[in-house]
């Protein structure tokens, strides 16, 4: 059996030092729900002393815990702290106070004022202090990432003589390579008298973006808690992802000897929740719950995923709550993906057709970071309409602004493929090109209707027109077309409307 690496959360302390995301008292109670769902072993619920709300937050998630996780709040090494937080720990079942103070050379010189012996005396009180509350006292050594490594195998000795049950060694900076951390870990398990009675847990920032690489170094030098935050929220660069620390321990138990008890389902829906309450985002190339973390856009990639899962993914998607894995049909992707994805929306092409259809999908592809579904849609009815077509757009280009007057030239071919240009003008470019089509076709005819939408998303989408014209019988008839260019689609559902016009006109003369 592996060792348990506890999970601490402090997404609702740390995390809510990040600019911008600070939570409301209910907001904080949201998310500790969620976090008891996810079945982590210690909340981090707030700073008691700090301010009001804080002292709220921290009472009500002692309340709504009750025995399913340790509930924890934060002090400095002051009297004044402890009490405030012990009074505000009052409504859990599982209270832990967590106490310290610096100990590194910047924060005992430059910060507190003390010398090491200073230091100690101060770190046993807290402790002691504490003790007196709650049967859980975790102690944490500030900077302990950038300590003289003798003093600090000192003070947490002291510590746990005092009666620290769980020692905490912060990379609080983010500044160490995790080699170095980890040989930090090593050093306290080999140096430090009782330590192998205490949880030892880490808490690492980063800065340098190796918190997660900290975190399980430490884990493989013997630390068996994390203190982490959902999508990695926390000062400056953030802490140690508890999303990233999960998966990978999941993926690398044995090697590491460590397992988490935590639902990994629950963690997109997590991601997303802790995201809308507090406004930040998650970057879409997220480690395990950004929006492209199991997308792929390559052909290569496509094809490999397709035929078998893992060839690129080594997490399944629903393994973290993910809807699954993500085709992103673009100009790089490749037959395979298109045909999946067609044969997912209920087309079926033989091979020479869909040669037609993925040539379709390139001209579109070209134009926009990403073809939807209802490109799709529009592609293969385009196709519909053409394989039908008496008269088919060739080519449109057109000239207008102020003070130019609009201008059209326009390329048709007909049924035998004998192509015809003109040139016109209009009122405007729309005109200009629809009087270019009747000077070719010579169809009468009087446009009654005219409306444009967007069928698919972003600044790239495609437009679909759609016009009626009515012809000298009375009847009227209905053309659509759709491009990423509203000349072109302009253009099209008017040649369309023609073409149905022309075709039922030949239909009664027969």
């Amino acid at each position: 059996m592996t060792r348990k690496i506890a999970i601490f959360d402090t997404t609702l302390r740390d995390g809510e030092q990040s600019p911008g995301a600070s939570m409301n008292t209910e907001e904080k109670l949201i998310i500790a729900r969620q976090l008891i769902r996810m079945n982590v072993d210690v909340i981090e619920a707030g700073f008691p002393i700090s301010s009001p709300g804080d002292f709220k937050s921290v009472a009500e998630i002692g309340r709504i815990a009750g025995d399913r996780c340790t509930v924890c709040g934060l002090t400095r090494a002051v009297d004044k702290d402890i009490e405030v937080a012990a009074e505000a720990l009052k409504t859990a079942k599982r209270p832990r106070i967590h106490t310290g103070l610096g100990v590194s050379p910047s924060h005992l010189h430059d910060k507190l004022h003390l010398t090491e012996d200073e230091a100690i005396e101060r770190a046993i009180r807290a402790v002691k202090l504490a003790r007196n509350f709650v049967d859980d006292v975790e102690f944490y050594a500030e900077d302990a990432g950038r300590a003289d490594q003798d003093f600090l195998v000192r003070i947490i000795e002291a510590a746990v003589k005092a009666g620290a049950t769980v020692v905490n060694i912060p990379d609080t900076t983010g500044y160490n390579l995790p080699w170095h951390f980890g040989q930090r870990i090593r050093d306290l398990r080999e140096r430090v008298d009782g330590i192998e009675d205490v949880t030892i847990s880490v808490h690492t920032h980063n800065d340098l973006g190796m918190a997660t690489a900290l975190a399980l170094e430490s884990v493989r030098n013997g630390a068996t808690q994390i203190e982490c935050t959902i999508n990695g929220l926390g000062e400056r660069a953030g802490n140690t992802s508890l999303e990233e620390v999960v998966m990978a321990i999941r993926m690398h138990g044995r090697e590491l000897d460590a397992h988490t008890d935590i639902v990994t389902q629950e963690l997109c829906h997590a991601s997303k929740l802790v995201s809308s309450i507090t406004g930040i985002n998650v970057q879409p190339n997220k480690a395990i719950v950004g929006a492209n973390a199991f997308a792929h856009s390559s052909g290569i990639h496509q094809d490999g995923v397709l035929k078998a899962r893992d060839t690129y993914e080594i997490i399944d998607p629903a393994d973290v709550g993910a809807a699954g894995s993500q085709i992103i049909l673009s100009a790089r992707s490749g037959h395979a993906a298109l045909r999946h994805r067609m044969s997912e929306l209920g087309y079926t092409f033989a091979d020479d057709e869909f040669e037609s259809i993925y040539q379709a999908f390139l001209e579109v592809a070209d134009k926009k970071k990403e073809v939807y579904d209802e490109d799709l849609e529009s592609i293969v009815h385009e196709r519909e309409r053409v394989s039908k077509a008496i008269w088919t757009l060739d080519a449109v280009q057109v000239s207008c602004g102020f003070p130019l007057t609009p201008t059209a030239t326009l390329t048709l071919a007909d049924e035998s493929g004998e192509k015809h240009t003109v040139a016109a003008y209009g009122t405007g470019p729309v005109d200009a090109a629809y009087k270019a089509v009747d000077e070719i076709v010579k169809v009468e005819n009087d446009l009654s209707e005219f409306a444009i939408k967007a069928i698919t998303r972003g600044i790239d989408a495609m437009g679909e027109v759609t016009v009626r014209v009515t012809a000298a019988s009375g009847e009227v008839y209905t053309g659509r077309g759709s491009d990423n260019d509203i000349i072109v689609s302009s253009t099209k559902a008017y040649i369309n409307a023609l073409n149905r016009l022309i075709s039922d006109q030949r239909e009664h003369t027969a």
